[in-house]
This record gives structure tokens, C-alpha cells and sequence, in this order.
């Protein structure tokens, strides 16, 4: 049986790929025990610098796997465990002391939102719908899109997403915030980002993705005393040691 989500790394990029194409990479437990898995292996791997995030097939993540839930024996008691399990895998992502790229494709809906919005820079193919989904089954969110979706559209317009019941094509979603990009080719544009991470300041970057998502929920005297710290502490290392003589010598 295929592994529901692969990890390859080359040049300093791990590449996470759900790997459920003919699932439309919804999630069911092995998936969501084998993201947490690959993003532990991502946090543990000083070779990985920074992250490429995709779906295998034609679509990012169809949400979860309906027909998974149906079947179970207590469907109650099987939801809340799935959710917490995807849950645990997509805050796990969104911790990485390591910038995330998403190229997203085909379809993103359900848990598929939360999952991509782990990712600081989300590039999407024209023509991809992102779908709320959770009431058009009855169901809520999860993957902590209740949190992620407001802080990426602002919460109105969140709301008028979620409740409408309607799709938002890839222009609409880049219009209100949740991708940053729309492109022909959003895995070619996706490696172009994370190259270029990697042959910059990844480090550093990872200390900046950290305090920024961090710090929406700080007081901004907690916020100032981190960043206080954590440039202190970014002065002594290698990477600094050599962009600011470099920068100086210009």
C-alpha cells in the first residue's frame, strides 16, 4: 500500500506530499498519523532548511474521507479521534522552525483549508475552488481552520465563506487573502520560492515565520520581549556572521 504522505529532500528542501490521488488526498487516520509523522521527521532533519508543501493527482485535499466516517462503529467517537490526530500533525507544521511554501491545485476543501494554511506562502493553479464543506455534511471544522481561516481572510469575510455554503475560485481566494499567489504552474513557482529560502537566510527565516504566528496571540510587551531575544540570539550565528559583513562590504 502506498504511504499516505511522502517526505524526499533535496538541496535543503523537504518536500511533503499528501499521497491519496485516488482519494482525492482526503483524510482518513493513515493519512493524519503520516502527516504528523513526516513533520516530526522535518523538525528532527537539520538537512531540511525549508518545505514544499503539495497533493499528489488532480486535487490538494478534498477535506476528509466521508466514506471512512460512515463506516466507523461509533462515527462520534471516530471523528473526534481523527481530528485530533490531524490536528496534532497540522500544528506540528505550523511550528516548523523552517519556512513552508504550499503549491495547491485541482480542489482544497474541509481540513484541506487547514492543512494548507500551515504553509507562510500558498500558490495556487488556476482554476483550483477552495470549499468550506463542513455544514453542506452537517459537520464543523477542524485542522484548526476555526483559527487559521479568519487570521488569513479577516473574520467577515471568513464568515461569509464559511456560512455561504459557495466555493471561492482561485482569483476570489487571492482577492480575500487566504492563497498569495495564482499562477499556470504553481509547483514550478513554489520551487522558485523555497530555492530561494534555502539560498538565502533559512534560519533566520524560520525565527521570522516563528514570531510572527506566534505573535497574534501575545501581548505586545510578550511580542517586543521575544523579538528582543531572538535577534540577540540570531546575531551569533553563522548565517549572520556572514550577511552582515557582506552587506557592509557592498
Amino acid at each position: 500500500m502506498p504511504t499516505p504522505v511522502t517526505l524526499t529532500t533535496v538541496g535543503g528542501v523537504g518536500h511533503l506530499q499528501l499521497n491519496r490521488p485516488e482519494a482525492a488526498n482526503t483524510i482518513n487516520m493513515p493519512l493524519a498519523v503520516a502527516l504528523g509523522e513526516a513533520v516530526n521527521r522535518v523538525a528532527e532533519d537539520d538537512a531540511i532548511k525549508a518545505v514544499l508543501l503539495t497533493g499528489n493527482g488532480k486535487r490538494f485535499c478534498a477535506g476528509g474521507d466521508i466514506s471512512a466516517f460512515a463506516e466507523a462503529s461509533d462515527q462520534g467517537q471516530f471523528l473526534t479521534e481523527l481530528a485530533a490526530t490531524v490536528d496534532g500533525a497540522v500544528q506540528a507544521l505550523e511550528s516548523l522552525q523552517k519556512p513552508v511554501v504550499a503549491a495547491v491545485h485541482g480542489a482544497v476543501a474541509g481540513g484541506g483549508l487547514g492543512i494548507m494554511l500551515g504553509a507562510d506562502v500558498i500558490i495556487a493553479a488556476e482554476g483550483t475552488s477552495f470549499v468550506f464543506a463542513y455544514p453542506s455534511i452537517g459537520l464543523t471544522p477542524d485542522c484548526g481552520t476555526s483559527a487559521s481561516l479568519p487570521r488569513a481572510m479577516g473574520l467577515h469575510r471568513a464568515l461569509a465563506f464559511a456560512l455561504s455554503g459557495r466555493p471561492l475560485d482561485a482569483g476570489q481566494a487571492l482577492n480575500q487573502g487566504l492563497v498569495t499567489e495564482v499562477v499556470v504552474d504553481p509547483m514550478g513557482r513554489a520551487q522558485e520560492v523555497v530555492a530561494a529560502w534555502v539560498a538565502g537566510a533559512p534560519g533566520a527565516l524560520g525565527d521570522v515565520r516563528r514570531l510572527l504566528r506566534q505573535g497574534l496571540g501575545l501581548s505586545r510587551a510578550e511580542v517586543g520581549a521575544r523579538e528582543a531575544a531572538t535577534i540577540g540570539e540570531r546575531m551569533a550565528t553563522d548565517e549572520a556572521q556572514f550577511l552582515i559583513p557582506a552587506f557592509l562590504g557592498r
